[in-house]
This record gives C-alpha cells, sequence and structure tokens, in this order.
C-alpha cells in the first residue's frame, strides 16, 4: 500500500514510520492519523516485524500537533467524526490498547499537542537535545483530550503534571528526561542511531516473551498486585513457542538464540 503523508521503510525485524508533513511542522490531520493508524496496522499484523519507530521528517518536528487550519477549514465535529472511525484516533495510537509490540518514539524537534499525545502513546521515548514538548491546547481553547491530560499525570508526579497542562510551557528534553519522561537525550544528530540502538537491545530478546512483557506491564498495572490471576494472553502464547524451547537450548550450548517469533 502506498503512503502519502507518512513514510514506511522497514529492515530486517525493524518498521520506521516517518510522519511527512514538514511544511506544517508534521501537523497531524485525520488524513495523517488514518495513514497513521494504516501503517500501525501493518506492522502489528507483521509476524516478521518486531519493533517500530515513530518519527518525523526533518530536524524542527516531530509534530507541532493537531492540524488546526484542517479543523478550522472542516470544523471539530468533522475532525472528531474522522477521528472516531480511524483505529487509535489521534495518529492512529493515542486510543490504541491492544498493539503489544514494542514502539519506540525518536523525538526530532517539536513534540506538542497531539504530536506530544502520540510520543507518550509509545513504550520508550528518545529526544534530540533540541526537543520540546508541550500542550498549547488551552491557549487555542482545546484540551489534550487524545491522551495528554490522561497519560501525562499517571507518568510523572502529579503537579509537575499539572505544571505542564495548565500552564501550556514548553519543557525542553533536559526537564523531560529529569521529569522522567524520556528515557534518553542524545545529540540531533544521533537520535536514529540511539533509537535503532533501543530496537537492538529489545531485538535481543524473543519476540513472543517481549511482547507478552508488554501485555502484562499494561494490564497488570491497572490492577492490584494479589488481583493479578493466571496468565495474560501473549504469556501463554510465549510459553508454548518454539522461542521458549530455543533459549535454554541457546543458553545451554553458549550461543545467540535464533529467535523466530513463534
Amino acid at each position: 500500500m502506498s503512503y502519502e503523508l507518512v513514510k514506511v521503510e522497514k529492515k530486517d525485524h525493524l518498521t520506521v514510520i516517518t510522519i511527512n508533513r514538514p511544511e506544517v511542522r508534521n501537523a497531524i490531520s485525520p488524513p495523517t492519523s488514518a495513514e497513521m493508524s494504516r501503517a500501525l496496522n501493518e506492522f502489528d499484523e507483521d509476524p516478521d516485524q518486531w519493533v517500530c519507530i515513530l518519527t518525523g521528517t526533518g530536524d524542527r518536528a516531530f509534530s507541532a500537533g493537531n492540524d488546526l487550519k484542517y479543523q478550522a477549514e472542516h470544523g471539530i465535529a468533522q475532525v472528531g467524526r474522522e477521528l472516531a472511525d480511524i483505529k487509535g484516533g489521534q495518529g492512529g495510537i493515542c486510543d490504541r490498547h491492544d498493539l503489544f509490540k514494542p514502539v519506540i518514539a525518536a523525538v526530532n524537534g517539536l513534540a506538542l499537542g497531539g504530536g506530544f499525545e502520540v510520543v507518550l502513546a509509545c513504550d520508550i521515548i528518545i529526544a534530540a537535545d533540541h526537543a520540546l514538548f508541550g500542550f498549547p491546547e488551552p491557549r487555542v481553547g482545546q484540551i489534550a483530550i487524545g491522551g495528554g491530560v490522561y497519560r501525562l499525570p499517571r507518568h510523572i508526579p502529579y503537579h509537575l503534571a499539572m505544571g505542564v497542562l495548565l500552564s501550556s510551557k514548553r519543557i525542553t528534553a533536559k526537564e523531560a528526561l529529569a521529569f522522567g519522561i524520556v528515557n534518553e537525550v542524545v545529540p540531533g544528530e544521533d537520535l536514529m542511531a540511539a533509537a535503532a540502538s533501543w530496537a537492538d537491545e529489545i531485538m535481543k530478546g524473543a519476540p513472543l516473551a517481549i511482547q507478552a512483557t508488554k501485555e502484562a506491564a499494561i494490564k497488570g498495572m491497572a490492577k492490584p498486585l494479589d488481583e493479578i490471576e493466571g496468565f495474560y494472553p501473549l504469556t501463554l502464547k510465549s510459553f508454548v513457542s518454539q522461542d521458549c524451547i530455543e533459549g535454554p537450548i541457546a543458553f545451554a550450548q553458549k550461543r545467540p538464540p535464533k529467535w523466530k517469533g513463534r
């Protein structure tokens, strides 16, 4: 399938999805969300693709957020209707709760509003040292309802989160690292290499075991420890996989495992 608003590249077991609208700082319109959703569907459904990196074209912006010009032209009601028909909603990921393959955000500049929400929906966040994060929605009469108001207070202490949400002040990559929002800050020219390095480290683990780990972490987080019973579906699938047999054999033979993802 062809894409116009995003670029999709695959190398071995890694998928890279790039928001490709540099003329509007990679703002995310509903058609952009639809293409991002389609690309994530394709990634999720391909057993040979194990890790995804999300980024933006250029070095100015990961995404400046919701495309306000599109909204001004079509109206908020129409935008809402279009997003309701897209799996994952904003960016194809903000309301996606069944993707258990790892997704890494490589933040190459501004990540504002809906762009910041897309970042927060990822599992690991690598930021260029010039990246900036923020929720400017209140200053244009909006709310960060695509996940920002829900995710940020779950990720960092309440008062830090409310400072970001209510003030609309931008925070630097260094501040985001100190807050615990991002995993690593690197020079801009090293961003994609750093994200790929994280992907390589993840792919040293068995794909199904990695997916089962993400599923258990997400689903288990909503429950007290004494209410977690049994195993989640991907855990059971992992336990009966070929990779579950291969791992101990490779360890005993002192060789790298040969994962098959099944």
